[in-house]
């Protein structure tokens, strides 16, 4: 029997703050602003349409995921040996904190600064949400781990749309004759993130117990050792094991997206400004709202149903984003008028926000329904391992089919990840994985 207790509501509420204050990197950082300023401007036109700094761009990120891959379930399982989630989800807070900042200084012409800077925060900011995460299972039951994922990424959202609000008031737009105000988003979104998760270092608990290394044992080889242990006894989570699989493929697309969508709003949609500004509040309010109402219905109906429905959103919003061009001649030849692309992607927008909000939440909660309590931040390792190298695969296959088919056609890609991780996701049995975790449990208390 799982007899997990539902923690109280400021630790609920710290814990989830980490995703409030750490959207500020995700948006400003990696989606909406300096991916758009380091292709643009700090690399610069070189007469290939963007497609070097597009590719600088995924390379640098999908570097930083390379490092997630090689030590995340390692330090998973040390954090799970030595109780010491949060101290090191403290540590990775930190670097991104200062590798953010140091962001400031990257100026045109700074290309391998820039990618440096991109790798070291990014990692760090990646390796720490597998840290956040795999405090979830410790939060509530598993029939509430659906509500609870969902708020945190709802609040991450909000603070999302605060990042945004700075920057649409004070940075103004991204461009070289711009460049002096725009640079600040670094030092900003640094200073967002080091001030937003105070409470969550004040409220979040840590529990377990801290085990004693053997004599001669280090920490790296007693968490090499552990992991070990995990894959050979993989086959008995072999849910687990199929909802990483399709996880990769998910997060191969959502990386895409994450990484490319206001890139492909500048460069192949052709907006402006203000249009830019509002999707940024469109994405943001639409991803809260979908986190949230996915939340409350995948307790309702499972994790595993909400997560493949969320995957046929995608697969619809990916086909809006591609479509939106086409739509716009085919409307402004079919009834004479004279529509902007840029403003149906507004509605492309929306459904990418509630497919974000959405997925997202629910393959977290997934992921800790069926993770064993005692083992939770070392299979919230492979759940990391698992998103950042799908970030690996689909970034760089995006960087390079863009460079062969142009950003617009290359994005179609994106519908056949999605399609492969639904596949996936229906051999997925939530509650013989369930079990499977309860089990788990009881053989670690032996």
């Amino acid at each position: 029997m799982d007899a997990r207790i539902r923690a109280g509501r400021k630790e609920i509420f710290g814990w989830a703050m980490f995703d409030f204050a750490n959207q500020a990197y995700t948006l400003l950082i990696i989606t909406v602003v300096f991916g758009d300023l380091f292709s643009r401007v700090i690399v610069g036109d070189r007469g290939d349409d963007h497609a070097y700094g597009n590719l600088l761009w995924s390379i640098a990120l999908s570097v930083s995921y390379l490092m997630v891959v090689a030590s995340a379930p390692v330090l998973g399982a040390i954090m799970d040996f030595t109780a010491a989630k949060k101290r090191y989800l403290f540590y990775s807070y930190l670097l991104t904190v200062a590798a953010t900042t140091l962001l400031y200084f990257v100026t045109p012409g700074l290309v391998w600064l820039g990618v440096v800077l991109i790798i070291i925060s990014n990692y760090a900011y990646s390796v720490g949400e597998s840290f956040i995460a795999s405090f979830l299972p410790e939060l509530g039951p598993p029939e509430e781990l659906g509500r609870i994922s969902g708020f945190g990424w709802a609040l991450g959202y909000i603070g999302g749309l605060f990042a945004a609000g700075f920057t649409l008031v004070f940075l103004g737009e991204v461009s070289a004759e711009n460049f002096d105000r725009i640079r600040w988003v670094g030092p900003f979104a640094g200073f967002f993130f080091l001030i937003a998760a105070i409470p969550t270092f004040m409220w979040l608990q840590e529990r377990g117990s801290r085990r004693v290394l053997p004599p001669g044992e280090s920490l790296v080889h007693m968490g090499v050792a552990r992991l070990s242990a995990t894959l050979a006894r993989l086959h008995e989570s072999r849910d687990m094991a199929m909802l990483l699989a399709s996880v990769f493929f998910a997060m191969a697309g959502v990386y895409i997206v994450i990484a490319f969508a206001f890139i492909y709003g500048a460069q192949v949609i052709g907006w402006d400004t203000g249009i830019r500004n509002i999707m940024f509040i469109v994405v943001q309010i639409t991803a809260a709202a979908g986190a949230i109402a996915f939340g409350l219905l995948q307790d309702r109906i499972g994790a595993r149903t909400t997560y493949i429905i969320t995957l046929l959103l995608w697969i619809v919003a990916i086909g809006a984003i591609y479509a939106t061009p086409q739509v716009t001649a085919g409307i402004n030849a079919a009834f004479g008028v004279d529509w902007q692309a840029q403003h149906l992607f507004l509605v492309a927008g929306c459904l990418a926000g509630l497919s974000l909000g959405s997925s997202q939440s629910a393959g977290r909660a997934l992921v800790g329904v069926l993770s064993p309590r005692a083992k939770a931040a070392e299979f919230f390792g492979f759940w990391g391992l698992s998103s950042k190298l799908a970030a690996v695969f689909g970034i760089l296959g995006l960087g390079l089919l863009q460079t062969q088919f142009g950003l617009h056609r290359s994005i179609l890609f994106c519908v056949a990840l999605f399609a492969v991780a639904a596949v996936l996701g229906l051999f997925v049995n939530q509650a013989r994985g369930r079990q499977a975790a309860v089990e788990a449990d009881a053989f670690a208390a032996r």
